[in-house]
C-alpha cells in the first residue's frame, strides 16, 4: 500500500502523519468537547441563584439554565481575575454567544428572545489560561417576569424555572474563541 506523501522541510509526511500533527498542534487540541456542564434550578419559591466557583487554566463551564420567551435575565460575575468572563449562548447555540462578558464588563440584562436552555459559560481569557491561572468567582442568575405567550395562543407557555442547587463540584473549563 502506498500512501502520497507531502514535503515539510524537507521531509517527507504522509497524509495520516500530517493529520495527526495538525491534531496535536491545534490550540484548541484537548479542549473541544471538555466544558463542563451543570444545570441550575432555582429553590423552590425563588428567582434566582448564586454560585461560587473557580476554574484554573483552560477550564470552562456552562450553568444551564432554563427560561421563557418575553422573561427578564440578569446575570452578573464578581471575580478579582481581570481576565475571567462570561458568555450568554441561545437555546440549541454551541458556539456562538449573544452576550460576551469581556465587552460588556461581566453584567447582562434583557428580555429573552426565545424559550429553552440559555447557556452561561465562564472562562478564562487565553493570556491567562496557559499561565494555569486559578480565578474564583461569584456568579448571580435572576429570571422575572412572565413568559411571552406564543402568537395565537392563549397559553403562558412552559413555567418560569423552580430552582438552583449546585449538583457538580464547582471546578470548570476554558474558554473557546468567541
Amino acid at each position: 500500500m502506498s500512501f502520497a506523501t507531502t514535503p515539510v522541510r524537507g521531509v517527507a509526511v504522509t497524509p495520516l502523519v500530517l493529520a495527526l500533527l495538525l491534531t496535536v498542534l491545534s490550540p484548541s487540541a484537548g479542549a473541544e468537547g471538555d466544558i463542563r456542564t451543570q444545570r441550575v434550578q432555582f429553590a423552590r419559591g425563588a428567582s434566582s441563584a448564586v454560585i461560587n466557583g473557580s476554574i484554573v487554566g483552560y477550564q470552562i463551564v456552562d450553568y444551564v439554565l432554563g427560561a421563557s420567551k418575553g422573561q427578564s435575565m440578569n446575570v452578573s460575575m464578581a471575580t478579582k481575575h481581570t481576565a475571567t468572563y462570561f458568555n450568554i449562548l441561545a437555546p440549541g447555540e454551541t458556539e456562538v454567544a449573544f452576550f460576551n462578558g469581556s465587552v460588556s464588563e461581566n453584567q447582562y440584562e434583557g428580555v429573552l428572545p426565545a424559550s429553552g436552555d440559555y447557556r452561561i459559560r465562564v472562562y478564562m481569557m487565553r493570556s491567562a489560561a496557559r499561565r494555569n491561572e486559578k480565578a474564583d468567582y461569584r456568579l448571580e442568575m435572576i429570571i422575572s417576569g412572565k413568559p411571552q405567550a406564543a402568537a395565537g395562543s392563549t397559553a403562558a407557555g412552559p413555567p418560569a424555572p423552580t430552582s438552583a442547587r449546585p449538583t457538580v463540584p464547582l471546578s470548570a473549563r476554558n474558554a473557546r474563541k468567541t
